[in-house]
């Protein structure tokens, strides 16, 4: 969407002069202002046109709503991990001499997340080892620019296609049996007090939650920030890995989708109208979320939608691709200082 406005301010000699310990810093030494005007974390869920209200695809945007009420320093850690963000993006590629310790250092090379599958066991919906194998391997397709449909993106999009270099390892399967047929979107399935599985070690592993979330819901995810005890995403049982009984969603995008949500990404539409901001500079406005397996162009916004995103609401096998933009944002969660650095640390 609009790109990221970022200004440059070269340090005048006469500040440096007035500095103590001044001879540390080089004369050529810059300083980053990012520009934060266009951040936002509460969404208007009404604000956004739909052309279909029969599946909620992800409530990622409403739980975040919740957890903002309830949490009051949430904003502002958000806030602060996104400011974090602009800064890796505005540095990226330019040289890191000058000392000062303003510049994240980027994380290069494989990203490792061990995944740990909480399981909230219905018979109605039961979620098998080839399920949970199944979606290890559709996670690290996707996440390295390995899935077959990929060849279909459009030459508009073509050279914007991201390998995000990030390896997913099923680190340990945890089933419990649970009478509960709905457990809502209050993070109850999290929780052993209350029925559910508390999160192994959020700081080194990705916590996925398997379970009857009800109301037609695919899923949802905690964004960076939020509290270490509910860091992860949640799955319906149907949903998780190729499964016949999730239909059209059967095919394990819900869980590429959310754990987008976990490495800091928007809905590609920014959940509002035109001008409200995915924070993508590659990906096209839109005001809406795309369903089905739409025909390209489709056109909102008078820009040609990338409706093939991983972070659309259109069926699995019709989600193909990450941007280059959203793979900065994701990689700047694992440079120095970032919100998920604790994944890559010895």
């Amino acid at each position: 969407m609009r790109k990221l406005i970022f200004s440059f301010a070269t340090l005048a000699l006469a500040v440096v002069a007035c500095q103590p310990n001044s001879d540390k810093i080089t004369p050529n030494q810059e300083a980053i202002s990012v520009d934060m005007s266009d951040f936002y974390v509460y969404t208007d869920q009404a604000s956004a046109k739909t052309t279909k209200t029969d599946v909620e695809r992800c409530v990622s945007m409403k739980v975040l709503n919740r957890e903002l009420k309830e949490n009051p320093g949430l904003e502002k850690r958000m806030f602060n991990i996104e400011k974090h963000t602009r800064t890796f993006i505005a540095f990226k590629g330019k040289p890191t001499t000058g000392g000062g310790g303003t510049t994240p250092t980027p994380y290069t090379g494989t990203i490792t997340i061990p995944v740990v599958v909480n399981i909230l066991e219905d018979p109605a919906h039961p979620v098998t080892q080839a399920n949970i194998d199944s979606q290890i391997a559709i996670l690290n397709a996707d996440y390295n620019n390995n899935n077959p449909n990929t060849s279909g993106v459009p030459s508009e999009f073509a050279s914007l296609v991201a390998n995000a270099n990030i390896t997913f390892t099923l680190a340990a399967v945890n089933r419990k049996a649970s009478v509960k047929t709905t457990w809502g979107t209050s993070d109850a399935m999290k929780d052993s007090a209350q029925g559910g599985w508390d999160a192994t070690d959020p700081a080194h592993n990705l916590n996925l939650w398997v379970c009857e979330i009800g109301g037609g819901i695919l899923g949802y995810a905690q964004f960076p920030g939020g509290n270490a005890s509910t860091d992860g995403v949640v799955i319906g049982s149907d949903f998780l890995g190729e499964n016949p009984a999730g239909g059209q969603y059967g095919h394990g995008r819900t869980a590429t989708h959310e754990i987008g949500h976990w490495l800091n990404l928007r809905h590609i539409w920014g959940d509002g109208r035109c001008r409200q901001d995915d924070f993508v500079a590659d990906t096209p406005s839109s005001d809406r979320a795309n369903y089905g397996c739409p025909a390209y162009p489709t056109v909102h916004c008078k820009s040609n939608d990338m409706t093939m995103n991983y972070m659309d609401y259109v069926d699995d096998n019709c989600m193909y691709m990450f941007s280059n933009g959203q793979n900065d944002r994701m990689r700047a969660l694992f440079a120095s200082g970032g919100a998920r650095e604790s994944f890559v640390l010895p």
